[in-house]
C-alpha cells in the first residue's frame, strides 16, 4: 500500500473511532470511484443528538487526528451552528449532523451508488 493510501485509510479509521468515543450515532463512510468523485475518497457522516455533542465530536476528531497523525483539517465549516459540521482532511471529508439536517441533506441517497460501510 502507498504512504498516501495508508495515510487516507488511517485518517478514515481514526475519524471512525474519534466518533465513536463521543457516541455519534449511525456512523457511515462513503468510499467513492474516481469516476464518481474528484473532490475526495472518502465521506464519514454521523449524527449527534445536539450542537455541544457535535461540537464535541469534531473538537476530539481535530485534536486525535492532529496528535495521531499528524493531520490538520484544511477547513472546517459549520461549527458556530452546529446542525452541519463540515471538516475536510482533503481525500477524507467528515460530515457531523444533527438529525433533521442529516435527513433533510440526505447525502447517502444523493450518493447512493457509492460504496457504504455502516459502522454502529
Amino acid at each position: 500500500m502507498r504512504n498516501e493510501d495508508e495515510l487516507i485509510k488511517n485518517i478514515l479509521d481514526k475519524a471512525i473511532e474519534s466518533i465513536s468515543d463521543k457516541k455519534g450515532e449511525n456512523i457511515i463512510s462513503l468510499k467513492f470511484s474516481p469516476e464518481q468523485s474528484s473532490i475526495c475518497d472518502y465521506f464519514v457522516i454521523c449524527e449527534a443528538s445536539n450542537p455541544k455533542q457535535a461540537q464535541a465530536i469534531s473538537d476530539h476528531l481535530e485534536r486525535k487526528l492532529r496528535t495521531d497523525l499528524q493531520v490538520r483539517p484544511t477547513t472546517i465549516e459549520g461549527y458556530q451552528t452546529a446542525t452541519w459540521i463540515l471538516i475536510d482532511y482533503f481525500d477524507v471529508i467528515i460530515h457531523i449532523f444533527q438529525n433533521e439536517s442529516r435527513e433533510f441533506y440526505s447525502l447517502e441517497k444523493l450518493w447512493a451508488d457509492s460504496e457504504i460501510m455502516k459502522y454502529n
